[in-house]
């Protein structure tokens, strides 16, 4: 690199030379990719809001008289937690798959391929971009669930460990996603036949524990269940599985798929080729 510069004519700019992580590309790209979903923040924003106070209304206001408490728990502050977990979920996967989908196919990958960006710094760059969405649509949905459900605050620590852990573990799932998928089609086949299953297969709006064998079991092996029920400890106070496991599990899961995602950034598949 020093003889290319060194030969280079006077007048012209030099490459610049980034030592270590390339900090400034990495925080424009995060960046861009929060302004993406900020401007249609009525579609990105409101309108998984509006579908969680739905799910409210259907599942506690209309059926509350019908349900009787969960491990003492009022069944609304049972299924509450869940709702926003689920939210940043969804949401945390939406921005990350979408972004890169809409860039395949719209020509516009060049935007982050041509800059000074490497394979870490890319997935660095998606993944939070996708976890701040994720954070940013569950706060706003705890908030407007507020009226029907009152969230109580048992420990805060499992409360942000499970939530930011569950939005980057999403968002990174949404990344490879979106290098999967060649068309729409194939993103909503991911979303629809294995992001909504394992998310509403997890205990959302009932104890996994009253399953009939081997469905309880069944649902102890998946990770969504730990995710919510270690996120929904941390309001009431209470947990249907191993807080241990929940904890290691999100974790391991979360740096596997954040190295997959660096391999498969690196190989350039179904990006560069």
């Amino acid at each position: 690199m020093s003889d290319l510069i060194s030969t280079r004519p006077a007048g012209l700019p030099t490459p610049r030379a980034y030592g270590g992580v390339n900090w400034i590309g990495v925080w424009t790209l995060y960046k861009r990719e929060v302004r993406r979903f900020l401007k249609v923040g009525a579609q990105t924003v409101a309108a998984p809001v509006v579908t969680t106070l739905l799910y409210m209304m259907v599942f506690v206001v209309a059926m509350s008289t019908s349900r009787p408490p969960l491990h003492g728990t009022p069944f609304a502050e049972f299924v509450a937690p869940g709702l926003v977990m689920m939210a940043i979920l969804n949401n945390a996967f939406a921005n990350a798959s979408s972004s890169l989908i809409q860039a395949k196919i719209m020509g516009t990958a060049t935007d982050f391929l041509t800059p000074p960006l490497s394979p870490l710094e890319l997935t660095i760059g998606f993944s939070l971009g996708a976890a701040t969405r994720g954070i940013l649509v569950g706060l706003v949905t705890a908030i407007c669930v507020l009226p029907f459900a009152r969230l109580g605050l048992a420990n805060l620590g499992l409360i942000l460990w499970f939530g930011i852990t569950a939005s980057l573990l999403m968002g990174l799932v949404g990344v490879l996603a979106g290098l999967w998928s060649e068309k729409f089609d194939q993103l909503a086949a991911v979303q629809n036949f294995l992001v909504m299953p394992l998310t509403f297969l997890s205990g959302t709006f009932y104890l996994v524990e009253r399953l009939p064998e081997p469905f309880a079991t069944i649902s102890h092996w998946n990770p969504m269940f730990y995710l919510i029920d270690g996120f929904r400890a941390g309001f009431i106070g209470q947990a249907e599985g191993s807080l241990a496991i929940g904890i290691s599990v999100s974790g391991v899961l979360t740096v596997a798929l954040a190295v997959v995602c660096w391999l498969v950034f690196r190989s350039g598949w179904r990006l560069k080729s």
